[in-house]
């Protein structure tokens, strides 16, 4: 196994340690920011130790296979907020109404998987009634931001022949115009309901969950003729986790614990483009 650390700058020192702890053979510097360390034991006592002392030193430590490319996979598929943006956009746009606190408070068991994310969802919305749904467009103009290395990020992925799924419990308004800007090929997201111009507090259609997010990763992979297994699913909260379960490879980004302990890939101080450095 090779042992990739990477995100925050390391004196030569740390990562000796590291090396010493994973009993590495060699270490390659990759890049700015990024070692290989070859030849690593990767039993679980050791795993743990790397994963207590990088996080400590201010890097994102992933243990993997030599050899893999980014090529051998077909798809990558993303969430949304707080992973793809650095936001979550129905807490700005809560903060129209002045109930940030209240809604923010709500997303966040949810994402730790305290709260069951449908029930959670219509619960935030209720509170969105009768405002001016131009409040959308104020929170994408002013509030909405990538998260660091997201371009770098796709432009590899599409240069290697991936194909791009945006996948969220989020809404449509801003998963189409993320889709169209960063040419995506396929959003699906949940439909507020406008009403008279305003938020009726409802959702149109099925809602997007844990569940139906795991189906759209499984459909597009139908479409592209490959198995789940070739595909890279990146999130940060509870309700990704089901399909981040069935793909070839997990990424958990700024995530939260439940997220963190179960994904292949933690990282927590690099960019999206964190991803690029394990190839």
């Amino acid at each position: 196994m090779n042992l990739i650390l990477q995100g925050s700058p390391a004196l030569p020192a740390t990562i000796a340690q590291l090396a010493d702890l994973a009993q590495a053979i060699d270490v390659v510097e990759a890049g700015p920011d990024v070692w290989r360390l070859e030849g690593v034991d990767d039993s679980p006592a050791t795993r743990h130790q790397v994963a207590e002392a990088s996080f400590a030193a201010g890097l994102d430590a992933t243990f993997i296979e030599p050899g893999r490319r980014l090529q051998d996979f077909a798809l990558l598929a993303m969430d949304m907020d707080s992973t793809l943006i650095t936001i979550e956009c129905i807490d700005e746009i809560a903060d129209m109404q002045g109930l940030k606190p209240q809604v923010a408070k709500i997303t966040e068991a949810a994402m730790r998987g305290e709260l069951e994310f449908r029930e959670s969802l219509q619960r935030r919305v209720a509170l969105l009634a009768g405002l001016d749904a131009s409040a959308l467009q104020r929170v994408y103009d002013e509030r909405l931001r990538l998260s660091p290395g997201a371009e770098k990020m796709l432009a590899a992925v599409r240069a290697a022949g991936l194909k791009t799924l945006l996948v969220s419990g989020g809404f449509t308004f801003f998963t189409d115009r993320m889709k169209a800007r960063l040419q995506l090929d396929m959003a699906h997201s949940n439909r507020l309901e406008i009403v008279d111009g305003k938020l009726s507090g409802r959702l149109e259609g099925d809602i997007v969950d844990a569940d139906e997010k795991m189906r759209a990763v499984q459909r597009m992979c139908v479409e592209l003729g490959v198995a789940t297994s070739r595909a890279i699913v990146m999130g940060d909260g509870a309700n990704d986790l089901k399909m981040m379960r069935i793909a070839g490879m997990s990424v958990a980004f700024r995530a939260k614990p439940i997220v963190q302990s179960q994904a292949d890939v933690a990282l927590n101080f690099s960019g999206l483009d964190g991803i690029l450095s394990l190839f």
